[in-house]
């Protein structure tokens, strides 16, 4: 009963804080992702772990949490690898995009290797790949507020498109190359819209059905789930079946707004000890784990952005080098699956959640703050809204 009652109190504190935020003209995932890097740990130190008796491995224990875990995750996986494989790359985004991998992922390499243990290559891979990813939806909501040109935001989305797509790809394939023999079924199930083509299915909302029932299960078994959508997606772009979901577009972003994006977040900060957290990281680590990657990546995104040229007449170079330093929702996805899969600890879980806060904020601390209106749809793709 009491399992019950703190998830209704943090879904409870997470209405609230996007219904302030939005009043204050913020973007809800701002105001979540403040709610969830500074007030749960502080709930749970204070209050839940003292007076209630409850662990953050209590908290996550239930089944039937475990499951709308999953399934919450599919559909914040599932949308962002749909916003990744849909792409059709210009030349200026590949110029801005390649640095802007390149940098912050080699500072993330030198960092794995200076600032911890001795730790599996794929460990450190992980944390190059948290330093270069860029977050795709909030960008776009960004660009959208402030009225960006056209075609300037088709390009810096288009940039980020293709940072994510190697940073999903990438580890997805070092998860793979571990283990040869356990890319076999993700690979099958990948493969599953040919079977489905086959049989004579063409309605796209099937497709799009299967995609996040097929995302679930990986999740759920523990299997490549990035092997399983990348591929999947793949697939459909080869028979030309465009991905439609099964719920309309508002109420997609409703579900996600109020339960699967606070579900996320909430399921990841909980398991954090932060007496241990804060005893594992010294203060310089700690220090270097958020200046670092946000430096990186905006020096990173600044050579891009000079190679690439300006987008139009007075483009502010520091100014995109800004948006494209915003993490959000991609990095909150990245982070949850490497803590539930031991490749990082939950004190360097919790020190790169707060990088990502304070990158998604420095646009808004620069005045890219006020929520876009109309606010009825999410963004999706650079040309059109979801």
């Amino acid at each position: 009963m009491m399992i019950l009652l703190f998830w209704l109190l943090a879904l409870s504190l997470f209405a609230a804080v996007t219904f302030i935020g939005r009043r204050l003209g913020l973007i809800p995932i701002v105001s979540q992702l403040l709610l969830a890097t500074f007030g749960l740990p502080l709930l749970m130190f204070f209050w839940v772990e003292p007076h209630w008796q409850l662990s953050g491995a209590a908290l996550i224990a239930p089944t039937w949490l475990k499951t709308l875990y999953g399934l919450s995750f599919a559909l914040l996986l599932g949308q962002i690898l749909g916003d990744v494989i849909d792409l059709k790359p210009e030349r200026q985004s590949l110029k801005i995009a390649l640095p802007s991998f390149a940098v912050p992922f080699a500072c993330g390499l030198a960092c794995a290797a200076w600032l911890l243990p001795p730790q599996p290559w794929l460990n450190s891979l992980a944390l190059g790949l948290v330093f270069a990813i860029t977050a795709i939806p909030v960008l776009y909501l960004y660009l959208r507020h402030i009225d960006y040109p056209p075609a300037a935001t088709r390009r810096l989305v288009q940039a980020a498109i293709l940072i994510d797509l190697a940073c999903w790809t990438l580890f997805g394939l070092g998860q793979g190359s571990l283990k040869p023999l356990s890319l076999l079924l993700p690979l099958a199930c990948a493969g599953l819209p040919w079977l489905l083509h086959a049989i004579g299915l063409r309605t796209p909302w099937v497709y799009g059905l299967v995609f996040f029932v097929l995302l679930f299960i990986a999740e759920h078994y523990r299997l490549n789930a990035l092997l399983v959508g990348i591929g999947y997606l793949l697939c459909l772009g080869w028979l030309k079946v465009p991905l439609r979901l099964p719920i309309k577009p508002e109420w997609l972003l409703r579900v996600q707004t109020a339960v699967a994006i606070p579900l996320v977040l909430t399921f990841g900060i909980v398991q954090i000890d932060l007496h241990q957290a804060l005893q594992h990281l010294e203060a310089w680590q700690f220090a270097a784990l958020l200046l670092l990657p946000i430096v990186s990546k905006l020096l990173g995104n600044w050579l891009g952005l000079r190679w690439a040229g300006p987008s139009f007449a007075g483009a502010s170079r520091w100014r995109e080098s800004l948006l494209m330093n915003i993490r959000g929702l991609s990095e909150i996805i990245f982070l949850n699956l490497l803590l539930q899969q031991d490749l990082i600890s939950p004190a360097l879980y919790f020190a790169l959640m707060i990088m990502g806060l304070c990158a998604t904020l420095m646009p808004a601390l620069a005045g890219f703050h006020r929520r876009p209106s109309p606010y009825s749809e999410p963004a999706r793709r650079p040309h059109a809204e979801q």
